[in-house]
């Protein structure tokens, strides 16, 4: 139900300003017509019709750290035949809502993970971007759904229904609802409709049912109506209604605070503010130099530092992340760049505290002028075959010899005198490889025999030759004009232009917030005695690679999180890895192989050495990657030569990998956490990984101290008589013959409420407790039948 009088009066409003309005809104009911026009499930190319069919949506599925559209066209880039499946899944009538849009969601994630991990962050398709699809197949049925505008809409309107976080497709279908009632007020408002055909043109969609009217409405309504006497700013900007509150005395104390604004910081503030006060970071790059990265990374790390410093409001997202860079500037896209930049503009209020505060002293330009004759950065090329830079360890001094084998000197010959300590290297591996692979760094200049050199990082993904020679300011570079030799020249603009592409592919984590987890922290998350953790901490460190076994809802999952977490002594998800093993997973997607496309098949490297290259960046710190059900895959299939690489006393050791013939060794550093239920074991496989691993079992804790702490806050007489009754029937299981102690229910089934309902616990015994005990006794229906009536007789008592 919603206030039907409230709704009147906004439409009042609403009326008055659609033809001011119009010009910027009209682009909602032209994707419509243009999905309508381009859609076509029978196109060859699906990719391209995808791109076609959604050319119009603008904002809606391409925005700032919103990016589905380009997401899909790149899951429709590596595998067609599954995302046109998402889509025809999805727009499948005869299925239920919510289940098509779990699917949709599920799917977007496997292909993720399949293709792009560690490429594509996150997939983008969420209720918004899904419920998007949905309006544009079916207009006159479906409605835009925002986790934020509903929020408002259901607010200003009273409804009955209001979105929660988490309730994901409930959300959706309780929106449809509330839509629903606006739409019937707006097809009874035969004024509105005679103001809205008096703008419509033939490229826009006739929504003859008032669907987009009432998407439109509804977007009024949060982005307009609700900020009107607040001040709701260009509605061309964004994020609207959005703002740090602090006022232009708060920002002149921040500038003048060196622990907010940093050198960088301020440098980045003087070249915004001379470039007109707004720009895109690659404008900023192209004229100030610095790669546009570090505008964007400088921006978040300082938003991040005004926050901590202020406790200012923080824009958080539909999944409760935090947006950052609002805090400084207010975006939006541009509409000149067909790749769906972004441009920032200056808050008003820091704009003009700027202008109050002395910048002369900060460097306009970044320093780039260099004695004749001298260059500060180089490309510098080998044969992989005879010197591997992907070999060589993170801050490993190498020495390169200045003579070729027959004692010749290497061809330009002046570029290795003329290197100096701390010049830059933009390390490419030649033929089989053709690919830049790392970061490198002259720490020590020629001695008339050697230059000295060192690996500053491995990229995790390698920038191919291709990509290097598409970049038109790259064409005249020193190299592509006679690549026969090792040490080439690059100009500034050169070296910039290639640290853009290093960067899109592997941005840095700047100044990371990361939060301190201590050993206190894990028995208090983890139920289990201080003994045992010792002990699991003692077997890691020392086998390095461990396997957590035991019963179903034991917290295998959760528990080996947590001990990377301990391990680390803080929550940085950033070195954790997680994968699944199952019996069609190989090495190609372990390790690297080659992968069908449409054109035929491409190399690629697979996520556990891509995972290792992340972890050689950063020696000192441990990595650690999480198998789950580490049994249900073919061992040596999946690790191949890996499989004496990942023991202790081998790391750090380079085999020669049978997929592309290159040196390769696993980092001392990384960390392998198996997991899998007692009762899977398969014989031959878990022979294979008693040699590697250590096991540890993980057991019900229903009596650890942990675990009767959380019984008492849940203060339930019913949840304390259930649990009683829970270790009875674990006895039983555990004298069970054919089942014994690795079929036992494990406490985690019983986890994770902060408060008693019946609802809750009821709904674990019959939909949790219960099929399992049809699977353990599946010839025993008596017995079944039984622990049935004993369970569920607690709720009766």
């Amino acid at each position: 139900m919603i206030d039907r009088d409230k709704l009147k009066d906004i439409l009042t409003e609403y009326k008055r300003d659609f033809p001011q309005r119009w010009p910027l809104e009209k682009y909602k009911w032209e994707a419509v017509r243009c999905f309508q026009t381009a859609w076509d499930f029978t196109a060859r190319d699906f990719e391209e019709m995808f791109t076609a069919a959604t050319a119009r949506t603008k904002d809606l599925l391409t925005s700032v750290n919103y990016y589905p559209r380009g997401v899909m066209r790149g899951f429709a880039a590596v595998n067609r035949d599954a995302t046109k499946a998402m889509f025809s899944n999805l727009f499948d009538e005869k299925k239920d809502l919510a289940v098509r849009v779990e699917r949709f969601r599920e799917d977007a994630e496997h292909i993720r993970r399949e293709y792009g991990e560690g490429i594509w962050k996150q997939h983008y398709q969420k209720l918004n971007a899904i419920s998007t699809y949905l309006w544009l197949r079916y207009p006159d049925r479906y409605y835009l759904y925002n986790y934020s505008d509903c929020r408002v809409v259901a607010k200003e309107l009273h409804s009955s229904f209001m979105p929660h976080r988490g309730a994901h497709a409930g959300n959706l279908i309780g929106a449809y609802g509330l839509f629903d009632e606006i739409c019937d007020a707006i097809q009874q408002d035969s004024e509105l409709q005679t103001v809205y055909r008096a703008q419509r043109h033939d490229n826009c969609w006739a929504d003859t049912s008032c669907h987009t009217l009432t998407v439109d409405l509804c977007m009024y309504i949060s982005r307009i109506y609700s900020k009107k006497g607040i001040g709701s700013g260009d509605p061309d900007w964004l994020p609207i209604g959005y703002s740090p509150e602090l006022s232009v005395q708060d920002w002149v104390a921040l500038l003048q605070d060196d622990a907010v604004f940093t050198e960088s910081s301020l440098e980045v503030m003087r070249r915004f503010l001379d470039f007109g006060g707004m720009a895109t970071c690659r404008q900023l790059a192209n004229k100030y130099g610095e790669p546009k990265n570090f505008y964007n990374f400088c921006s978040v790390s300082l938003a991040k530092r005004v926050a901590e410093k202020t406790d200012c409001n923080v824009l958080t997202t539909e999944d409760e992340s935090a947006k950052w860079w609002p805090i400084l500037y207010v975006g939006k896209i541009d509409e000149h760049n067909a790749d769906g930049g972004y441009i920032w503009k200056l808050r008003d209020e820091l704009a003009e505290a700027l202008q109050q505060v002395d910048l002369s002293r900060v460097n306009l330009y970044a320093h780039v002028s260099l004695p004749e004759g001298r260059h500060a950065a180089w490309w510098f090329s080998v044969n992989p075959v005879l010197w591997s830079f992907s070999s060589m360890g993170i801050g490993e001094p190498r020495s390169f010899s200045l003579y070729n084998e027959n004692g010749n000197k290497r061809r330009v010959f002046e570029n290795f005198l003329a290197a100096r300590s701390g010049d830059f290297l933009i390390c490419y591996e030649s033929s089989p490889v053709r690919q830049i692979v790392a970061i490198g760094k002259i720490v020590k200049e020629s001695d008339g025999e050697n230059i000295y050199l060192e690996k500053v990082e491995g990229l995790v993904h390698p920038i191919g030759y291709t990509a290097v020679q598409a970049v038109p300011e790259l064409r005249r570079m020193e190299y592509f004009e006679n690549p026969q030799g090792n040490l080439f020249k690059l100009t500034r603009s050169e070296y910039t232009s290639i640290m853009d592409l290093i960067r899109d592919e592997n941005p840095v984590d700047h100044q990371r917030v990361v939060k301190p987890y201590t050993h206190d922290d894990f028995i208090r998350e983890v139920y289990m005695s201080r003994g045992h953790f010792a002990t699991l901490i003692s077997l890691l460190k020392h086998k390095q690679n461990i396997i957590l076994q035991g019963a179903p809802g034991v917290g295998k999952t959760y528990t080996a999180r947590r001990i990377a977490y301990a391990m680390m002594r803080e929550r940085d998800d950033s070195r954790i890895e997680f994968v699944h093993f199952h019996e069609s997973f190989g090495y190609d997607d372990f390790v690297a192989g080659y992968k069908p496309q449409d054109t035929g098949y491409v190399f690629r490297y697979g996520i556990f050495y891509r995972f290792c290259q992340r972890a050689a960046n950063m020696p000192n710190k441990p990595f650690f990657f999480i198998i789950d059900d580490i049994n249900r895959g073919n061992i040596s299939k999946i690790f191949g030569e890996l499989l004496m690489l990942i023991e202790k006393p081998y790391r750090g050791t380079s085999v020669t990998l049978s997929c592309n013939g290159m040196p390769f060794s696993v980092p001392k550093n990384i960390y392998i956490i198996g997991m899998m239920n007692m009762a899977d074991t398969v014989s031959i496989r878990d022979y294979i990984l008693r040699r590697r691993f250590g096991f540890f079992e993980l057991i019900p804790e229903f009596d650890s101290d942990g675990f009767q702490e959380y019984m008492k806050k849940l203060d339930s007489d019913t949840f304390t008589a259930l649990i009683t009754r829970i270790k009875k029937l674990n006895a039983e299981i555990s004298e069970d013959p054919r089942l014994g102690r690795g079929f036992c229910i494990g406490h985690g089934y019983f986890c994770g409420q902060t408060e008693y309902t019946e609802e809750w616990l009821m709904e674990i015994v019959d939909y949790e407790i219960m099929p399992l005990l049809l699977e353990y006794w599946p010839d025993k229906p008596d017995k079944v039948r039984h622990w049935g009536h004993v369970l569920r007789s607690v709720f009766y008592d």
